[in-house]
C-alpha cells in the first residue's frame, strides 16, 4: 500500500487544482512547495496520449522569479556561468544556475521580457530566496519578486492546432525557445499573456503564463471545449517521455552533488565568456568525477537497490529510471563515479528478480545507435 499524501495550507494549491482532480488524477508530488501531477490513468496510457494526441498540463508548479531593474541583467548573470550579453527580448534561455563552487542550484528557462526584466521559470527549489540575499548582500539596484503566474502547458504532436484554435494562427509564428505577449478574450476582459514554444516535453507545445486566475481557468474550459476532437486530456510531466527524451530532473538527476559539465550540461557554460559569475572561477578549473549517463536494461526490470555495481564494487548509482514500452527495455539516467567506472560499459544491478546486466552510453539515448526499433503505435 503506498503511503498518502498529506495536503494542508502549506501546500500551495493552484487556480487549475478542481479542474484537474475532476479531470481524474491519481497521483501527485509537491514541486516549488505547490501540488503537480504525476499520474492520471497510468504512466503508460499517459504516455501514448501525449505521444499521439494533445495534453494540458497545469504546471503552476513552475514559479516565475521576477527580476527587475537597472542591476537586473547583472544579478542573472552572476547566477549562471552562461553568457547572456547578447541575450535579445522575448528569447527563453536553459540556464545552469550555480553556486561558488560550480554546483547546480537549479535550470530554469530564463525569458528576457524586457530590457531590465527577467522571469526565471525555475525548478524545484528556493531560488527567490537566493536571488534576495544575492542582491541584498552586493547592494543591487533590483526588485526580486514572484509575480501571480501560473503557467499551463499544451503538450503533444496536436498543440499547435488546439493553441491556434484558442489564440489565432498568430501562435504559428512563434519559433522554438521564443515568447510572445498574445491577448486572451475572456469574459472579464481582454488579457495579455506570454506564450512560450516550449515544455517538459519533446512532444512539441506551449507554455501559456496566466496571470488572472478567472481569465485562466476559462482558458482551461476553452481548450477543453475547442480541442474534443483531437482528444484533448488533462496530463502532466510524464516519466516515461522524459527518460527517452533524456530531460533532466533538478533533484533527481542532479543538484547540489553535481556540476554542470558532470550533468552533461557543457555547452551552456561559457568558460571563456569575460562575464562576471559566481560559478566560473570554480567551473575553470574543475576536474569532473562523476557523469550523468543512460543505462539501458533489455527487460523490465523491478529494481530494488539503485547501486551500480562491477564485481561487487560500487560504481555509481541510478537516479531515475522507468520502462520503456515503446522500446520494450528499462531506461534509466544513472550518475557514474569516473575512477572505479573506468571504460566499463556493462554494470549490475540488483532487482526483485535477481541480478540484472545493463549496457551504459552517452546522453542524450540514441535508440538507433543502440540497435533499439520503436513501436510506433500501440498493439
Amino acid at each position: 500500500m503506498n503511503p498518502q499524501l498529506s495536503i494542508s495550507r502549506r501546500t500551495r494549491s493552484t487556480p487549475f487544482t478542481s479542474r484537474v482532480q475532476a479531470a481524474g488524477v491519481s497521483a501527485y508530488t509537491i514541486y516549488n512547495h505547490m501540488l503537480l501531477a504525476t499520474m492520471f490513468e497510468s504512466y503508460e496510457a499517459d504516455y501514448w496520449h501525449l505521444c499521439e494526441h494533445v495534453q494540458v498540463w497545469d504546471v503552476s508548479c513552475e514559479r516565475q522569479v521576477a527580476i527587475e531593474g537597472p542591476d537586473a541583467n547583472k544579478l542573472v548573470q552572476l547566477m549562471t556561468p552562461r553568457d547572456l550579453t547578447k541575450a535579445k527580448i522575448g528569447r527563453c534561455f536553459y540556464l545552469p544556475l550555480c553556486d561558488v563552487d560550480g554546483s547546480v542550484i537549479n535550470d530554469p528557462i530564463a525569458i528576457k521580457i524586457a530590457t531590465d526584466q527577467w522571469w526565471l521559470s525555475v525548478a524545484d527549489s528556493d531560488v527567490v530566496l537566493w536571488a534576495k540575499g544575492l542582491a541584498t548582500g552586493m547592494r543591487l539596484d533590483v526588485k526580486v519578486y514572484e509575480p501571480d503566474i501560473w503557467p499551463l502547458a499544451v503538450q503533444g504532436p496536436k498543440a499547435e492546432k488546439l493553441m491556434s484554435r484558442v489564440f489565432g494562427n498568430q501562435v504559428k509564428d512563434i519559433g522554438f525557445f521564443q515568447i510572445k505577449p498574445l491577448d486572451y478574450h475572456a469574459q472579464a476582459g481582454t488579457f495579455s499573456m506570454q506564450v512560450a514554444r516550449s515544455g517538459w516535453s519533446k512532444q512539441g507545445g506551449f507554455e501559456i503564463y496566466v496571470n488572472d486566475i478567472q481569465a485562466g481557468q476559462q482558458l482551461w474550459d476553452e481548450l477543453f471545449s475547442k480541442g474534443a476532437d483531437l482528444q484533448v486530456r488533462a496530463g502532466c510531466p510524464n516519466i516515461i517521455e522524459r527518460l527517452e527524451s533524456s530531460l533532466l530532473s533538478l533533484g533527481n538527476d542532479m543538484g547540489y552533488d553535481t556540476t554542470p559539465m558532470e550533468a552533461g550540461l557543457d555547452q551552456y557554460v561559457d568558460l571563456d565568456a569575460n562575464i562576471e559569475s559566481l560559478s566560473l572561477p570554480a567551473l575553470r578549473s574543475h576536474i569532473p568525477s562523476k557523469r550523468l549517463m543512460g543505462l539501458i536494461i533489455d527487460s523490465h526490470a523491478n529494481i530494488s537497490d539503485n547501486s551500480l555495481t562491477i564485481e561487487g564494487k560500487t560504481v555509481g548509482e541510478i537516479r531515475s529510471h522507468g520502462y520503456s514500452p515503446r522500446y520494450g527495455v528499462h531506461l534509466a539516467i544513472v550518475l557514474c563515479h569516473l575512477e572505479p567506472l573506468g571504460d566499463k560499459q556493462q554494470v549490475d544491478i540488483v532487482t526483485n528478480d535477481g541480478m540484472q546486466q545493463g549496457r551504459l552510453c552517452n546522453l542524450p539515448f540514441d535508440f538507433n545507435a543502440l540497435g533499439l526499433k520503436a513501436i510506433k503505435q500501440r498493439g
